[in-house]
């Protein structure tokens, strides 16, 4: 039957499957949407808020008022519409936070626009060259925090390569309502169940170079 997708990550762990939660994760998300997960990398909250930090914040647009709940404090903060640089402890807040209209898909869309900030931040102050000179000793500081499968050398070479990407060749959408249907996983819990042929669309949408044909393209 259907689970929520976290399962895999605690089936992963429980079985000491290679690569762990992260790999069968991996895994799960590559079978799911047919697209190869060649890496993964798993955060925890320190690291993600240290590495924040070590980039001056994030600068983000707020639309409204917003309340974020920083992780390890008893009281919220209220943002004002504008543009704001969040440090790493209200940044962690507004990548979690799911108690908007959208829920987890609101949450999903913060996500995708955090990430872009990052991208934005490195190459607002030019930081890529620091960053990368200081890696190593930035890497030892954070890597307490971070279980992934890719080299040092790798996420140089990734990082020099995503920042070479035109912000107008990005893409970024959101597996939202319109690609569920509401459900119950044998475990009693509340889960999405996906609409494979959306689905499939929406990837092919992303993913389909022109190059050859994506799996729904040839009806």
């Amino acid at each position: 039957g259907y689970y929520k997708i976290n399962t895999a990550f605690y089936l992963g762990e429980l079985n000491n499957l290679p690569g762990g939660g992260a790999g069968l994760a991996a895994k799960t998300v590559e079978e799911f949407l047919g697209v190869p997960v060649d890496y993964y990398a798993q955060i925890d909250f320190q690291a993600f808020i240290d590495f924040i930090d070590h980039i001056q914040g994030v600068k983000l647009t707020f639309d409204e008022p917003i309340v974020l709940d920083r992780f390890g404090e008893a009281n919220t903060v209220t943002i004002p519409p504008g543009t704001i640089t969040l440090p790493g402890d209200y940044a962690l807040a507004y990548v979690r936070l799911r108690k908007t209209e959208g829920g987890d898909f609101d949450r999903a869309a913060r996500q995708q626009n955090l990430i872009m900030a990052v991208r934005d931040r490195i190459l607002e102050f030019d930081m890529l060259p620091t960053l990368i000179a200081n890696a190593p000793e930035i890497y030892n500081d954070l890597s307490a925090g971070i279980n992934t499968n890719i080299s040092l050398n790798q996420m140089i070479q990734l990082a020099w390569s995503a920042i070479d990407v035109d912000r107008n060749n990005i893409t970024q959408l959101v597996i939202s309502n319109e690609y569920i249907t509401l459900g119950k996983s044998p475990d009693g819990l509340d889960i999405l169940i996906p609409i494979p042929d959306k689905i499939r669309l929406l990837r092919d949408e992303v993913f389909n170079t022109g190059a050859s044909l994506g799996p729904v393209a040839e009806g």
